[in-house]
Order: C-alpha cells, then structure tokens, then sequence
C-alpha cells in the first residue's frame, strides 16, 4: 500500500496522520514520481527492500538534555526525504507542529512559554536584522543563585524549503522576541537528497545535529550525523535500484554508537 504510515510513535508521523486525514480534498501535492506510487516502509518511508528499522536508534531521556522543536511547513511531514523525521526517530521527546500564516497552535504556544526552556530560533543571523542574535548557548541562571537549576535550550528549526523556512521566520510573531541561534559551522552540508544553491544550507537533521553538539550531548548529535548518513545512502541506493550496503562507514558508525549506548544503558 503506498505511503502506508501506520506507527504514529512520534510526534512528525503524528503530524503526518493529521495532515493526511484534514486533507480530505486531496489537494496535496503528489510526493513520488510515476505510476504507481512506490510502497514505503510504514516506520522508516524507505522502500521494503531498504528498510532500516532494525537501525533505529532511539535515546532515553536524559535530564537537563536540549530539546528540539520542528515547525514544519505545509505537506512537509508527508516527503519522503524529509529528515525532520530523524530526528524524532532519534529523540523521542522532539516535538512537531504544522505552521500556517494565519493561526498558530495552542500547544506550541505553550511550549514556547513553558519556564523549564529557553527557546532559541535556529536561523542564518545575516537574515535576523533588528533581532537579538547568538552564537553561542546562554547560560540562565535563577535569581537565587543557591537553587541552581539551569534552563534547558530548546532549539526551534524551521523545517522546510529555504524560501518556506524565510517565510515562516518572517512571518511568524510569535517567534520574533526569541533569541536567535546563528550557527556557525565550518563544514560544508553532506546531505544529498535535494538539492540547494548555497553549500551553507544544512538540512533540518544536520541543523539539529550541530545544535545538540553546541549544547554538549554529543552522545546525541553523533547519533543523529550517523543515522542521516545511513538513512541518505538507503535512500539513494533505493532510487538507483542498488541493494544497500550495511558494510559501508555509515552502517558501521551506527552500529558502534548503537553498541555504546547499549553498554551505558
């Protein structure tokens, strides 16, 4: 059955459910190319051949662990590619929301405005004239200093096209008195599965990778590099008719991470 996601285990495959089911016009765009559409995994959006769910690496909650929170443009949740998905695959605490112009759920609202975070709006600073911008993680400490109890970072990404991901940067006030995090990475972007102009334009998972490492958990961010690299390299093996290869660096790296959590557990 093409597109038969059925595991609403985290909060992008929730969204992706609820924006199948108010799409009742059917308007969305058509998501794969010829006839018919290509059968997906119900987990992981990969081919059955390419699966991958048996790599899936999830985390436990930590204390204190950043967390990330995906705005995702219209019919974003539905693309094959997107890896917004990852990250929630690798966080199970990642939460997602659907943006629109003209009205913003009451939910992130709330996060938004929950004391326990610091929000910070993950986006180029030479795009944020007039706005408060950072490079580095503010530490926030309490008014009484003998009660320390540090805010966690809570890195909103907008998930997207770059020119959906400007228009929801622009247009969205509730965002406008967020620090802005401006990362300033030194390698170029590894994903390949669309295709941008600027080198500089990471894809959401990079993003959130470079986040979390800034924020000090390595543990995550090294987990999260490793499963895009494999996710990319099944992806593209799918569309070039090639089995994968689960002896390549990726599945490798994964797999030592994966056996590192295991012992730690």
């Amino acid at each position: 059955m093409p597109f038969a996601f059925d595991h609403a285990d985290h909060a992008v495959s929730r969204l992706r459910t609820a924006c199948l089911l108010a799409d009742t016009a059917n308007t969305r765009p058509r998501l794969d190319r010829g006839e018919p559409r290509i059968e997906r995994c119900g987990r992981c959006r990969l081919i059955p051949s390419h699966c991958m769910c048996h790599l899936r690496p999830v985390l436990a909650p930590l204390p204190g662990r950043a967390g990330v929170c995906l705005i995702m443009a219209e019919f974003e949740a539905l693309k094959p590619s997107n890896t917004g998905w990852l990250i929630a695959d690798v966080l199970p605490g990642t939460q997602a929301f659907s943006w629109s112009r003209v009205w913003v759920e009451p939910g992130l609202l709330a996060l938004l405005a929950d004391p326990q975070w610091q929000p910070f709006v993950v986006f180029p600073g030479e795009f944020a004239e007039g706005r408060e911008v950072v490079t580095e993680l503010a530490v926030f400490l309490p008014k009484d200093a003998s009660d320390l109890v540090l805010k966690r970072p809570l890195f909103i990404l907008l998930d997207g096209t770059w020119s959906e991901a400007r228009k929801m940067f622009r247009k969205s006030p509730y965002l406008a008195k967020l620090p802005v995090l401006s990362l300033q990475p030194e390698q170029l972007s590894r994903y390949r599965l669309r295709r941008s102009s600027h080198d500089h334009h990471f894809c959401t998972s990079e993003v959130a990778a470079l986040c979390l490492a800034l924020a000090g958990d390595e543990q995550a961010a090294q987990t999260l590099e490793a499963y895009l690299e494999v996710f990319s390299n099944r992806y593209l093996s799918a569309k070039q008719s090639v089995p994968a290869d689960e002896r390549d660096e990726g599945h490798q790296r994964l797999r030592a991470l994966a056996a590192v959590h295991r012992s730690r557990a």
